[in-house]
């Protein structure tokens, strides 16, 4: 099960790399020149964006989420099931209804036709990214919820 969803770690590792070498660049530009990449803010906070995403699908796939853990310990083995697969059922939930409109979010900006201000490419294609992961961590918490119940039968 934990393979599954070993990509996103792989791809959170690759974000920070990415991130510390496009930091570096911009800092050594800045050192030797007395000028800086305007583009490398931009894309940095895009790809601790990407980062972030890719722990919440793996945190939410492998059921390691924040949660109360004082409610979820205590009592019966029947009642932590049934806390498990509520607390479950209300990430996916919430995670899809904001999948969705962040979608929709996307879909505005490709209507309108939006630029970033530094790049200079269409905004969707940052929406459309983290609706993609937001959507991901909901069929993380799905899948979760499947291997959950045929555990109990």
């Amino acid at each position: 099960m934990q393979r599954a969803w070993r990509w996103s770690e792989n791809f959170a590792a690759l974000c920070l790399a990415v991130l510390v070498l496009i930091t570096l660049a911009n800092v050594l530009v800045r050192y030797f020149t007395d000028s800086s990449f305007a583009w490398t803010e931009e894309i940095s906070v895009f790809i601790m964006v990407l980062m972030v995403f890719a722990g919440l699908v793996n945190h939410a796939a492998l059921d390691t989420h924040i949660r109360v853990e004082f409610l979820l310990e205590r009592g019966s083995s029947r009642r932590r099931g049934a806390l498990r697969t509520f607390s479950l059922v209300c990430t996916a939930s919430t995670l899809t209804i904001v999948a969705v409109l962040t979608s929709r979010m996307a879909w505005d900006e490709w209507l309108y036709g939006e630029l970033s201000s530094a790049l200079d490419i269409p905004r969707w294609w940052f929406t459309a990214a983290v609706a993609w992961f937001f959507g991901l961590a909901a069929v993380g918490c799905v899948y979760r919820l499947r291997l959950a119940s045929r555990e109990k039968s």
